[in-house]
């Protein structure tokens, strides 16, 4: 178990906490660690914490409206088989946000939470030696 401040931690607006819950514990293999929804939520996955803050969260109030849209930044999630787990979350009902794409450094995908809040699946590429 990581300790508290072990954490490394990711605030995410999110439009409905509960749903948000449900997708990364259902789909991406977070753990619920507290909740006070329908404010606000956190779930982790090893060292990441990944707060989910709804509207009435001081976390939502507290971010100016022109930066409370989804953007470029996301988490980035390593998995051991890319296709595997998009045929997964496939089979689960997920579309994907964009194509997989390959370079020297592994393979990649995005999906979008139910909120637009970007998460990066990556597989690193495998070394010449193994």
């Amino acid at each position: 178990m990581t300790a508290p401040d072990e954490y490394a931690s990711v605030r995410y607006i999110v439009d409905d906490v509960q749903a948000a819950i449900d997708f990364y514990t259902t789909h991406l293999g977070f753990t619920l660690n507290t909740s006070a929804a329908p404010a606000f939520a956190d779930v982790v996955r090893g060292p990441l914490r990944l707060l989910l803050s709804g509207p009435a969260s001081s976390g939502a109030r507290a971010t100016p409206e022109d930066a409370a849209i989804a953007g470029r930044n996301r988490i980035h999630l390593i998995v051991d088989d890319l296709d595997a787990e998009i045929a997964r979350l496939r089979d689960a009902g997920l579309s994907f946000r964009s194509d997989m794409v390959s370079g020297p450094g592994g393979s990649q995908i995005l999906l979008a939470d139910p909120a637009g809040n970007l998460i990066e699946l990556f597989q690193p590429a495998r070394s010449a030696s193994g």
